[in-house]
């Protein structure tokens, strides 16, 4: 697959504007970060919802409370993983997501056999599918964001989303560059136009990549010292290396959805990246497997 200039001039524009969002978004403050991620939950849950109507016509009839409901339900999710980074006076967003996601959860099933006489197993199905891919995994991400509020490490949460978005967007340019240039081996029937060689180009990269702005990164912080921190580069790879490799089946999935709705793109966002889901596809899936590492490093 020869590279084509014009897509990867459109696909680098936005992904450096996707990486200015992200940044502000992480580095300005916890409120920013918050809103920036809650939009993309509700986005992603518009596409999601949209992908599965498609696949599913009887999901598209799903009553408008079971429709918002269910967004609100997993917004809910990610409140409850602020830990105590997040407060409304004395009450902290943790307490608020709790007692308001119980609420929905058990006022939600109330409405829909109130509403429909009935309960549409599969559609709940199709829903509870959503609030894991979606909304848990967001909550997961917002959760590392938030693990060292009020230690005096706190950057560690930023650092943390920052090596896990780098380590994607660094594996997916590198697979497409790596991909257009040698690609020859398809990787799956799901998504043609990866190779072998571009996935595993970009997974090497990314751990390399990652791991030298790991070594870097220590050496500035410990500039005392005679010689970097390893255990930080070993992390920094670690991490990159589960992000690129999960993330890659991130992207397999979201493709294998398209495919099944009959669609090229999720949305329209970003051009040459596509929408929500499109853009965000690898993070929801890697994220609860980095966070799983996360608190096994940490436990």
């Amino acid at each position: 697959m020869a590279l084509n200039s014009s897509v990867f001039k459109t696909r680098a524009l936005t992904a450096l504007v996707f990486v200015v969002v992200m940044l502000t978004g992480l580095l300005w403050n916890q409120v920013s970060f918050f809103i920036l991620f809650s939009i993309v939950h509700f986005g992603a849950w518009y596409e999601y919802q949209r992908l599965m109507g498609m696949i599913h016509p009887e999901y598209r009839e799903i009553n408008v409370y079971h429709r918002y409901g269910v967004m609100l339900a997993g917004w809910c999710l990610m409140w409850f993983f602020t830990n105590e980074g997040y407060h409304i006076g004395d009450l902290s967003f943790h307490a608020i997501g709790w007692w308001a996601g119980v609420v929905l959860l058990l006022v939600l099933p109330l409405i829909e056999i109130i509403v429909l006489r009935t309960i549409n197993v599969k559609n709940i199905l199709y829903s509870a599918l959503g609030l894991i891919y979606i909304s848990l995994s967001l909550g997961l991400l917002t959760h590392i964001r938030t693990l060292f509020y009020g230690n005096i490490v706190n950057f560690w949460g930023q650092l943390l989303v920052l090596i896990i978005i780098g380590s994607i967007w660094i594996n997916d340019t590198m697979a497409y560059i790596v991909g257009s240039l040698i690609g020859k081996t398809p990787l799956s029937s799901i998504s043609p136009k990866k190779t072998w060689e571009g996935t595993l180009g970009g997974i090497f990269l990314s751990v390399i990549v990652m791991g030298a702005i790991g070594y870097f990164f220590s050496r500035y912080v410990n500039r005392n010292a005679r010689e970097a921190d390893w255990g930080w580069i070993a992390q920094w790879s670690v991490i990159a290396l589960i992000a690129a490799v999960t993330g890659t089946f991130g992207d397999l999935l979201e493709s294998k959805l398209k495919r099944m709705a009959g669609v090229k793109d999720s949305g329209q966002l970003m051009p040459g990246h596509g929408g929500f889901l499109d853009r965000f596809d690898s993070l929801l899936v890697a994220t609860p497997f980095v966070w799983l590492y996360v608190m096994w490093i940490i436990g």
